[in-house]
């Protein structure tokens, strides 16, 4: 079954894509993921580890494990993805026309370079 969307003269009209129907699903879901997935590193960091405890070793030592970076990854990806789709509607619904294009562009290339970044720092970490 087709979905489609009435326009202003009440014609029906095809969407172009499910973009904006995929892009609603990730928000719903990655923030469901990121809620389990933040209060666990957050009561694991805080209570089990013990703030006062961590320092340069910890984390090292943490990262030994492949599961405990892939972890970290994916936190970053799933709250970096949310927080950048969250401004991308932002900009959707608020910039002008003439600008939307250019600061979505930014705003990817923003998300390119800093989830390279982490993955860069996550992935490429070697205890001295």
């Amino acid at each position: 079954m087709a979905t489609r969307m009435i326009s202003r003269r009440g014609v029906p009209v095809q969407p172009r894509s499910r973009f904006e129907l995929y892009a609603w699903l990730f928000m719903r879901i990655s923030g469901l993921v990121l809620i389990f997935m933040a209060v666990f590193h957050f009561l694991y960091m805080h209570f089990y580890l013990q703030v006062d405890h961590i320092d340069f070793n910890v984390i090292a030592s943490r990262w030994q494990n492949p599961l405990w970076r892939l972890y970290d990854f994916l936190l970053l990806v799933f709250g970096f993805t949310h927080g950048m789709n969250g401004a991308r509607v932002v900009a959707e619904d608020y910039v002008p026309r003439m600008a939307r294009r250019g600061v979505v562009a930014i705003l990817v290339l923003v998300y390119l370079v800093f989830v390279f970044m982490g993955a860069w720092i996550i992935f490429t970490f070697r205890t001295p």
